[in-house]
């Protein structure tokens, strides 16, 4: 792609250049959905792919912001669409780091209040991080002064803010009542991610997990600490499981704003797909723009689809 601009460039990946950055990478990070699957339907091709791949000695991650599903649940939907055999560990879903981050973070014994999925509530769980929340919540009375009186869990040292269909104004109450107590110094404010949209098939969309922590973080006055994409704490977690190189590493990911932008923060090569959300207009306006906040959405290479990688990668 030509470009005005004097910053970044994306080149399509393929032929003899697709063969080197392949060949040069030890290991692949994946977004799923709108890479390797759309819906419960795998993308045309990613398994092969994805086979060929690991059969080349090629270690393969799976990050992604979604916070309601478990990392045992995206390893059978690995398998179910027929990728590469995966185990939990290979999974960085911003359900577990965020676990794996309050369990760093809190003394032993704190509790954290959550507004998510029962997913979310099962990665706590299996990191050892008491929890409350998950689940439909309703007001504690019908005025404001019996909103504010409402019990509060002595345990809870944290506020986790998900993916949550049962968001509620009572839960946004109780979530402002942790965070102020005691003047708030002894409560963190953390969320999943910052995704504020999530696009369906047909070109729909709903709210994302952004507009819920976005809710949080104005009631509370303070600024939520996120550990999915673009944050490089969820590549963190990536490196401290398996000591990976970024500069032997490939981030392939759809969305600009996170996928790309992570990996072009943690000095990853980037790999954008357009079987998701952004198109190749997209890129080229922030490709040609002078803007370094732009520029650093731009990704090294683009695929149609990562089947495209077939020709790379023999038979």
């Amino acid at each position: 792609m030509a470009a005005a601009g004097g910053g970044r460039r994306c080149r399509r990946l393929e032929g003899e250049a697709a063969r080197a950055v392949l060949g040069a990478a030890e290991a692949l990070l994946f977004d799923c959905d709108g890479v390797l699957w759309r819906g419960e339907a795998a993308v045309a091709g990613a398994a092969e792919a994805l086979g060929r791949l690991a059969a080349a000695g090629k270690r393969l991650c799976y990050v992604t912001n979604n916070s309601s599903r478990t990392r045992g649940a995206y390893t059978e939907k690995l398998r179910r669409l027929g990728f590469p055999p995966a185990e939990p560990r290979h999974v960085f879903g911003s359900a577990y780091c965020a676990a794996r981050y309050l369990r760093q973070a809190l003394p032993p014994g704190a509790a954290a209040y959550v507004l998510g999925s029962a997913a979310l509530g099962a990665e706590l769980e299996a990191a050892g991080v008491p929890h409350l929340g998950p689940g439909p919540a309703a007001l504690p009375g019908p005025a404001p002064a019996d909103w504010a009186r409402a019990p509060l869990d002595p345990a809870v040292r944290a506020v986790l803010v998900g993916f949550d269909e049962h968001f509620s104004y009572a839960k946004l109450c109780q979530a402002l009542r942790y965070l102020q107590r005691g003047g708030g110094a002894g409560c963190l404010l953390v969320g999943t991610n910052r995704d504020h949209r999530l696009p369906l098939e047909g070109g729909a969309a709903i709210p994302g997990t952004g507009c819920l922590v976005k809710a949080v973080e104005t009631a509370a006055e303070r600024e939520a600490f996120i550990v999915g994409k673009p944050n490089r704490y969820m590549f963190d977690c990536v490196v401290s499981e398996f000591n990976i190189d970024p500069a032997r590493t490939i981030m392939v990911g759809d969305r600009l704003d996170t996928d790309i932008l992570m990996g072009n923060n943690c000095g990853l090569t980037t790999l954008l797909t357009l079987t998701g959300v952004t198109t190749l207009e997209e890129v080229q306006g922030h490709q040609e723009s002078d803007c370094p906040a732009r520029q650093s959405l731009v990704p090294d290479y683009y695929v149609d689809s990562i089947a495209d990688l077939l020709p790379a990668l023999g038979d």
